[in-house]
């Protein structure tokens, strides 16, 4: 095997690499996009609801 060969081995694994990267950074994006996307859509929704708990309900008290 050349030197060459060698080289360009290395370049495509880490060219592989870099679009493995790539692909999830992208897929990560897309989540927070979409996770954004229903935040503000359903905080509409959810301004209009009564609360189930209060503050009070929810205190624990520890022994």
């Amino acid at each position: 095997m050349t030197s060459i060969e060698a080289d360009v081995r290395e370049i495509k694994e880490g060219i592989r690499e870099l679009n493995r990267k790539i692909a999830l950074l992208l897929e990560e994006r897309e989540t927070m996009a979409l996770m954004k996307l229903s935040e503000q859509s359903l905080s509409a929704f959810l301004s209009e609801e009564p609360d189930l708990y209060t503050i009070s309900d929810v205190r624990v008290v520890y022994r």
